[in-house]
């Protein structure tokens, strides 16, 4: 691993455009339970149940989504950042980083350091809740509250309009924004960097492919095979913080 590791930091720190991917393989080196790993979400829940034509429809859907929403972020709210995250993070201030591409919803990375303009969420926050309706905001412990005091699929406030955490269900159309921008960097940059995805989601698992096909490195940082192995420069099959931390110690060293 000590060669791979000094290969990624130079890497690193001759790109001019670095991008890293982040999935949920991150996220469960902090406690939070992955949807598809045994014993996680969908151990316990139907996925067809969350679908989004669902959510809108059945208020009885509303309110199993509610109650394994609030699951998640019970795990989600009192989380602390890992190696992996503050080594991202430190990407970012060291003027590494271009961009992160997150496919997960617990803002570890902001609690990490990592500033809002750096970070694209592809599916969303679960940090948030907003109306579909009107589009008002609110704080995820302010619903979190009403919820607590009985109300089983809580609405909005303002205009009455059904209320959803921030993040993007089956069958929800992926952020524009968001999506396009992702895209776009990753089509530009000259490294990319997974780290903790499978790579089986999509859109989201076809931007690696965007980058090397467009001419830029890609490593893969992860516990298990993905489904861009064979497209790799590189494979750290590995715990993605440590392995992620012990590159930016390098880093660190190279540009002192």
């Amino acid at each position: 691993m000590k060669e791979h590791v000094e290969r990624v930091a130079q890497w690193i720190v001759d790109s001019k455009r670095v991008v890293v991917f982040v999935g949920a393989g991150l996220s469960t080196e902090s406690g939070i339970p992955d949807f598809r790993s045994p014993g996680g979400v969908w151990d316990k829940y139907d996925p067809g149940d969350f679908d989004f034509g669902r959510f809108l429809s059945s208020e009885k859907s509303r309110q199993t989504y509610w109650r394994m929403a609030t699951e998640m972020y019970d795990s989600m709210k009192n989380a602390l950042p890992n190696a992996g995250h503050l080594a991202i993070a430190e990407l970012e201030k060291l003027g590494k980083l271009d961009c992160l591409i997150t496919q997960n919803i617990d803002g570890l990375h902001f609690k990490a350091g990592n500033s809002p303009e750096s970070v694209l969420e592809l599916h969303g926050t679960a940090m948030h809740v907003t109306c579909l309706d009107c589009g008002k905001r609110y704080e995820r412990d302010e619903v979190q509250d009403r919820l607590i005091k009985g109300e089983n699929a809580p609405r909005c406030l303002a205009c009455g309009g059904i209320l959803k955490p921030a993040t993007i269900s089956f069958g929800q159309a992926m952020p524009e924004r968001e999506t396009a921008e992702a895209y776009r960097r990753s089509e530009s940059c000259d490294l990319f960097i997974v780290v903790g995805s499978s790579l089986v989601v999509h859109p989201a698992a076809a931007m690696p492919v965007v980058a090397k096909r467009a001419g830029a490195r890609l490593v893969i940082i992860n516990r298990d095979e993905t489904a861009c192995d064979n497209l790799a420069d590189l494979i750290i099959h590995d715990q993605a913080g440590p392995a992620m931390a012990a590159v930016l110690t390098r880093v660190r060293q190279l540009l002192a």
